[in-house]
């Protein structure tokens, strides 16, 4: 669905996407390197259950939060990749309580 436009090996990173590792771009948004990755689902709705993904891919929609090295509710088409970070999808209900862990 998604391809890198770019063909080098340069500069690559590798971050895990929901425990499985993916190579990246240095410099490549979170987004886009797990659209590359053919993992496109960022969060579930609070409410419905349903898959999320990025919609706007540049910030004003928040449909692509994500949890990235235990922080959750980081906009994954705002933040840089980086080598050994660690990005989770958020499966957030009306049930689901937040902790101050790792504070």
């Amino acid at each position: 669905m998604f391809r890198s436009l770019q063909n080098d090996d340069h500069d690559l990173v590798t971050l895990i996407v929901n425990g499985r590792p993916v190579i990246a771009r240095k410099g490549q948004s979170v987004w886009s390197a797990m659209a590359v990755a053919g993992k496109v689902v960022t969060r579930k709705a609070a409410l419905s259950g349903e898959e999320r993904s990025a919609y706007c891919a540049m910030g004003v929609c928040f449909e692509c939060m994500v949890e990235i090295d235990g922080l959750p509710n980081q906009q994954a088409c705002l933040r840089r990749v980086a080598d050994g970070m660690s990005v989770a999808t958020q499966d957030i209900t009306e049930d689901t309580e937040a902790t101050d862990e790792g504070l």
